[in-house]
């Protein structure tokens, strides 16, 4: 694990930090194996994971390996509902600029979960329910999320997710997935080109600085989001994602 500077309660950190691990290890560890990972002694995650299971936030399963616990997942849906709260008014910025869904996902595991949406105001519009889970090599969002992580990372989310192929557009294979995030990495924004749906394109870019990969997005029908569409609704995403950044920033100063 790398080193990070103390700013607080060394106890608290290292408790955080056990689960980071166990979140990134695909929800199952065993006890030495967090040793491995976390470079503590055995007696110190054995005390910290004792607590953490008391207070429901770990969870001991019958095989004695490590879970994460249900205590989370109220915590998570908060947070979710909360950062989707504070995007709504960006991304209804975006909509009033371009005339289309805007929507936010953040990487879930190794999915990509939407937690905001601003529908479009037209009667053939594009709609995700909030909370829905998309594997991330066929949506513009998963794409921008997966933009920011290194090749490594990348393939084990797909390798554990699989890579379907919902229609004769999407990517199914992990090296023309990495060579196209590649070209997203170097133009700033990915593309979603009938990729998660036929009839529909989606242009996507990362939100800089969050605690997990996030990313906005603007989609809908081919025939009103094309390349003329692109070349006004780049800038005005990205200055939507830098806003929204900002925001959750001074909210962490805050507190």
């Amino acid at each position: 694990m790398a080193e990070r500077a103390s700013t607080g309660v060394q106890s608290v950190e290292r408790a955080f930090e056990l689960l980071e691990l166990i979140t990134n290890a695909r929800y199952e560890v065993t006890l030495s194996e967090l040793a491995e990972l976390a470079d503590l002694p055995l007696p110190t995650i054995h005390r910290l994971l004792r607590t953490l299971v008391s207070l429901g936030y770990v969870r001991q399963l019958s095989n004695r390996r490590y879970g994460l616990g249900p205590g989370l997942i109220r915590m998570g849906e908060v947070a979710s509902r909360q950062l989707g709260a504070w995007a709504r008014p960006h991304l209804a910025g975006v909509v009033a600029q371009l005339g289309e869904t805007a929507n936010m996902a953040i990487l879930d595991g190794d999915m990509a979960t939407y937690v905001a949406q601003v529908p479009s105001a037209h009667s053939m519009r594009m709609f995700t329910e909030v909370g829905r889970r998309v594997h991330t090599h066929t949506s513009g969002v998963g794409k921008a999320i997966l933009a920011q992580l290194d090749d490594a990372h990348v393939r084990r989310i797909v390798g554990r997710a699989g890579m379907p192929t919902p229609t004769d557009h999407s990517i199914g294979d992990v090296d023309a997935l990495l060579e196209d995030l590649a070209r997203i990495r170097s133009r700033g924004y990915s593309i979603d080109d009938n990729e998660q749906e036929r009839g529909v394109r989606c242009y996507a870019v990362a939100v800089p600085g969050m605690p997990s990969q996030t990313a906005i997005s603007v989609s809908g029908p081919l025939t009103r989001v094309d390349e003329q569409f692109a070349a006004r609704a780049i800038p005005i995403l990205t200055e939507a994602a830098h806003a929204i950044a900002a925001d959750i920033e001074n909210v962490n100063r805050r507190s």
